[in-house]
């Protein structure tokens, strides 16, 4: 087990009440009403003190965007329990993904396509060492290395390996079958945030993965998905 020196405990515990203050904000009030000044008030420490922990109310805005990542993963287990083989396992990721996140656009696409989600690149990992319950639970562990990518071509990558391994596609197809996962599912993400085509989000999740399934049965190397 690590063995945590004081001021890292330290560290942790104040970044801690300043995310969790952040989240507070944007729960509450919205994305747009986060300010430095309010996020202090909260966690009971003056702004010049939050910049000894993060780089810019981007940064910390982007450490309580995890959150809302808690209820994708702790119901990947649920969504994948089905799957007979790893690429149904694919689709039923993507469909947890789609759901939890189709509910909350906006910021879903914050963290996973704009400027604002670069700063998960060196935040990810601190921010599950600091809320670790927040990572799947023992019984979806083989998650978890998926869940700490940087970023969501990384993770969707991480999540075709072992479809590659069982022979299902070709290592050579992986970066193509990514690709066209991402470009359907940010097709879709955009069409809900533009609010030009109203849509469920059931409706949603539902044509996505559609769109998904048909798009990888062109690089399967063996018939495995039901019409």
């Amino acid at each position: 087990m690590e063995k945590l020196d004081k001021k890292l405990i330290q560290k942790r515990r104040i970044m801690k009440y300043f995310i969790e203050a952040t989240y507070e904000i944007m729960e509450d009030e919205g994305i747009d009403m986060v300010t430095i000044r309010k996020v202090s008030d909260i966690a009971g420490y003056n702004s010049a003190t939050l910049y000894n922990y993060f780089d810019n109310i981007d940064h910390l805005m982007a450490f309580a965007s995890l959150k809302y990542l808690k209820s994708y993963a702790d119901n990947l287990p649920k969504f994948t329990s089905t799957a007979k083989n790893p690429v149904e396992k694919y689709l039923k990721i993507w469909e947890c993904f789609c759901f939890y996140s189709f509910q909350n656009p906006v910021l879903y696409h914050k963290i996973f396509f704009e400027e604002f989600g670069n700063s998960l690149n060196t935040s990810l990992k601190e921010y599950y060492e600091i809320f670790p319950n927040e990572l799947t639970k023992e019984e979806a562990e083989e998650f978890n290395e998926m869940m700490l990518h940087h970023n969501i071509y990384d993770r969707t990558e991480a999540s075709l390996e072992k479809c590659v391994r069982e022979g299902y596609f070709s290592k050579d197809d992986i970066k193509s079958i990514s690709e066209v996962s991402l470009l359907i599912y940010e097709g879709m993400l955009d069409r809900i945030i533009s609010k030009m085509h109203k849509i469920e989000v059931e409706e949603a999740v539902t044509k996505t993965i559609l769109h998904i399934k048909n798009s990888i049965s062109f690089y399967l190397k063996k018939e495995v998905l039901a019409n």
